[in-house]
């Protein structure tokens, strides 16, 4: 496969294409995979507390690898890029710096030593399935091309997923509407505050969780949506119509950034937005473009990701502790710590099969109705613990465990691979022909930091409320076989009128 860099055209020899994308592989694999795991065992001495960190870094090494052969090749596989890139962080540096330092996450302290080697394990486990599962969803989709050109002589023709123009409208409407009725009952000034007077302001309108859970949803994800239907349609209009669509993408996008700002906003609903508004601009239209934003988006998880906390108390703080030392027994990089908590639970027969993921299947179900509801595993895992903070994560190891053991691990993971490689191979046409299957790899792919962090019973309504959008505005008669990335190569899309007039 040939592509054009960051300043080639089309025709540019295959060669030289190649010769750049493997000079780019190495330079970046060396840096995420070579350079950072050096510095980091150079600068965070080890006090003794265990082995594990020697697991913990291979998946740094080998997520670093894995996040720069995606960057470079400039491919927008986007589900597998953020999945690579939570490994890289949460599952990789963060522990590796808490257990060579000792100084583990303050929100989960009293782990037991011995778990930590075959919890690092465990990590492993869960990624070596996953790319199991994408490696046999790849195999999937390379047979159905070979037994399709053999059948009919070619490739099958692909047709990409629309979005509807009235249904477009309707729900860019209804976003507006719960945007406004948001905001009127928090208070604009609250939205503006620290992020603890925006959560007491809406803990204050709405005292259910799962209520308070689906109000916030439906005051960003209908306009979110919208927006990207919008320009999804204005991509395809000229006049005074695509004026008129340009003026509602306007109005929407000052909505959903006073709903969802830097000052009052969770970090993850904060990126989910930022990332797909950029997404809907183009930002992925060129393989010069995927470079940009996934180099963007990397750095912004690493280097960013710890300032935004800043705002979270009224006392604004932006002291930081150095590059690694902003890991040192920091609350956020908890995951690791939680799937020990997990394991744990399972090793003392605690697992009730299945009652996790049911709880997080009826999220929509209010205490009062089912007063047995289970809670977050997070905080599940917490009370087990004893801990006296309980709005800890659960990663998704530590769903998989408490949901049913080793094997639910396997199976999830392996499953998890496999459909988010079918999902990645809808994207890459629809970027390029103002596709359906745009807005979805502009808001499910850096939304599902949330979902492998956990809890799943706090990230599902926004899920449901998201995908209740996405279906409201999708064109249906989808024909059997579209919207497919296997045998279409990133240059051929890029000569389409979509990826030669930018975002629109």
């Amino acid at each position: 496969m040939t592509e054009p860099g960051p300043g080639a055209t089309v025709g540019t020899s295959g060669s030289a294409t190649t010769f750049r994308t493997v000079l780019g592989v190495t330079v970046l694999g060396a840096i995420l995979a070579a350079v950072v795991p050096l510095a980091l065992l150079v600068q965070v001495p080890d006090v003794g507390r265990g082995q594990a960190w020697i697991l913990t870094l291979i998946l740094v090494v080998w997520a670093g690898l894995r996040l720069a052969l995606i960057i470079v090749v400039g491919r927008p596989m986007l589900f597998d890029f953020f999945f690579w890139m939570f490994v890289y962080v949460f599952m990789g540096i963060a522990p590796t710096v808490q257990i060579r330092s000792g100084l583990i996450s303050r929100t989960t302290q009293g782990i037991d030593e011995s778990l930590e080697l075959p919890t690092a394990a465990l990590v492993c486990l869960g990624v070596a399935c996953y790319e199991i599962g994408r490696l046999g969803a790849y195999g999937h989709e390379r047979s159905k091309l070979t037994t399709g050109i053999r059948e009919r002589g070619s490739a099958p023709v692909r047709v990409v997923t629309q979005v509807r123009t009235w249904p477009t409208l309707v729900l860019v409407g209804a976003g507006i509407v719960l945007s406004l009725y948001f905001i009127s009952r928090v208070g604009a000034g609250s939205l503006f505050g620290s992020r603890d007077q925006a959560f007491a302001a809406r803990s204050a309108a709405w005292t259910d969780p799962a209520v308070r859970s689906i109000m916030y949803a439906g005051a960003i994800y209908p306009l979110l949506v919208g927006i990207g239907a919008l320009v999804q349609l204005r991509r395809r209009t000229t006049g005074p119509l695509s004026m008129a669509y340009r003026g509602l993408i306007v109005v929407g996008i000052a909505l959903l950034l006073t709903v969802v700002n830097p000052v009052s906003s969770a970090r993850y609903s904060l990126g989910t937005v930022l990332f797909a508004l950029a997404v809907f601009a183009g930002a992925l239209l060129t393989v010069a473009r995927v470079r940009a934003t996934l180099t963007a988006a990397l750095v912004g998880l690493i280097f960013l990701f710890p300032l935004a906390d800043a705002f979270r108390r009224p006392e604004v703080n932006l002291v930081r502790n150095g590059f690694f030392g902003e890991y040192e027994g920091n609350p956020d990089y908890d995951a690791f710590w939680q799937v020990a908590n997990a394991f744990s639970y399972g090793l003392d027969g605690l697992i009730e099969p299945g009652r996790q993921a049911l709880g997080s299947v009826l999220f929509w179900v209010p205490r009062g109705v089912w007063p047995d509801k289970p809670v977050d595993t997070g905080i599940l895992l917490a009370q087990y613990r004893g801990y006296s903070f309980q709005n800890l994560s659960a990663p998704l190891w530590a769903e998989f465990l408490v949901n049913g053991g080793i094997s639910v691990l396997i199976v999830g993971f392996l499953l998890l691979g496999y459909s988010l490689r079918v999902m990645d191979s809808r994207l890459l046409p629809a970027f390029n022909a103002a596709g359906y299957w745009a807005i979805v790899g502009a808001i499910f792919p850096v939304y599902m930091t949330i979902l492998l962090r956990g809890s799943l019973l706090q990230a599902t309504g926004v899920v449901a409320v998201a995908l209740a959008c996405l279906l409201f505005v999708r064109q249906s008669g989808r024909p059997p076989g579209s919207d497919s990335l296997s045998g279409t190569k990133w240059p051929e899309l890029q000569r389409s009128p979509a990826s030669r007039t930018g975002s629109g």
